[in-house]
């Protein structure tokens, strides 16, 4: 089904590729505001959900707010514990999933792993 063009979308979309930091849809929001005076939380949102749903972006969630990516791919994430950022990792779930999926009688569709420590910016607010 084809979504009918929207700025507001387009800018969604941009501000959300090629990052890495996993942004909530509330930093979206504050970052686009001054570009879109009229813009709603609730439009990003809904934007960021209907990107989801088409499997355009992935949504992140652990504890506390969602949080989007630009890479729909399989893939780990880390997630600090001491500042909550979520970061990619280098790694090949598509290899894992291959690996799996020939010793498992059913259909794995899609795979992630996580990763939980401290980032290197908190281990270097920690040594000062």
């Amino acid at each position: 089904m084809k979504t009918k063009f929207s700025r507001q979308r387009e800018a969604i979309r941009k501000k959300l590729h090629g990052r890495y930091d996993h942004p909530t849809a509330e930093t979206l929001y504050l970052e686009l505001k001054e570009e879109f005076p009229s813009l709603s939380v609730a439009t990003v949102y809904r934007n960021l959900n209907r990107m989801v749903e088409r499997g355009e972006i992935a949504r992140i969630s652990l504890n506390g707010p969602a949080r989007f990516d630009h890479n729909p791919e399989p893939h780990s994430h880390f997630f600090c514990k001491a500042c909550g950022c979520v970061l990619d990792m280098p790694d090949n779930n598509t290899e894992m999933l291959i690996t799996v999926q020939k010793e498992f009688e059913g259909r794995i569709e899609s795979c992630s792993s996580q990763f939980y420590g401290i980032c290197s910016n908190c281990m270097k607010e920690k040594s000062q």
